[in-house]
């Protein structure tokens, strides 16, 4: 531990697929578990340990006064620990039960995220950590080529609509696009979006990177969904946010 007090610093982003948004909100309002990361490259602290107090203590405040904005970053107070610690803020604190001592930790529930390091990520986009999901029904009628490439040219459209240059940062729709498209008798139903505090053009990286992984995580299936701490897409055969 330092004998300095260095900043511990929490960025807030409350528009990623969270119940305070009227238009992102998930049809399950359980808000379910989805998985979680222990970073252990970034090590690891005492049980009842100063770090541990503050961590909890900022934690504790940021999401009582900070879950109504769309987007936060930037309040900063002391904390004696080795380096600076740098907290995307979506959820309670599960996640100190689920990495009880990791510094480095990532949390994903079907609404939120909470995301919490020792290395400044604020406007870097993030290409270690994925979680990938999908239905377990695969696409019936036989033509999966067709279906794939539906879902493909519908993430892309999403993705325009996304960083559209006439958005205004910072608003509840900011870097966000949902839309279905009718496929015969079914309808395909997406949704995209990127943390605010990347830029339009990393944010645009961002959404390339994760449609790429499309064969990875979903390949046939009649939805799917991948996660990252920057940028995150899903789309379903039926409808999974209010509009």
């Amino acid at each position: 531990m330092s004998s300095s007090s260095l900043p511990i610093s929490i960025l807030a982003v409350v528009a990623f697929q969270l119940p305070f948004i009227h238009s992102v909100l998930s049809l399950n309002q359980t808000n379910s578990y989805l998985q979680h990361i222990c970073i252990k490259s970034e090590g690891t602290y005492k049980p009842e340990s100063s770090y541990e107090s503050e961590l909890k203590r900022h934690l504790d405040y940021s999401i009582s006064n900070y879950l109504d904005y769309g987007f936060i970053y930037g309040f900063t107070l002391k904390l004696v620990v080795q380096k600076e610690v740098y907290i995307i803020q979506y959820k309670q604190t599960i996640i100190l039960r689920k990495c009880p001592n990791n510094k480095g930790r990532i949390i994903w529930y079907d609404n939120c995220f909470l995301y919490i390091s020792t290395i400044y990520t604020y406007q870097k986009i993030d290409y270690k950590h994925y979680l990938y999901l999908h239905n377990a029904k695969d696409v019936t009628g036989g033509n999966t080529k067709l279906f794939n490439k539906n879902t493909r040219d519908l993430l892309y459209k999403l993705k325009e609509i996304a960083i559209r240059k006439e958005q205004k940062p910072y608003t509840r729709d900011y870097m966000y696009a949902t839309a279905e498209e009718s496929l015969g008798t079914m309808k395909l139903y997406g949704m995209m979006q990127c943390t605010q505090d990347l830029s339009v053009k990393n944010c645009s990286v961002c959404l390339d990177t994760i449609i790429a992984k499309l064969p990875k995580c979903c390949n046939g299936k009649q939805g799917g969904r991948v996660l990252n701490p920057s940028c995150t897409f899903r789309y379903e055969l039926y409808p999974f946010v209010k509009t």
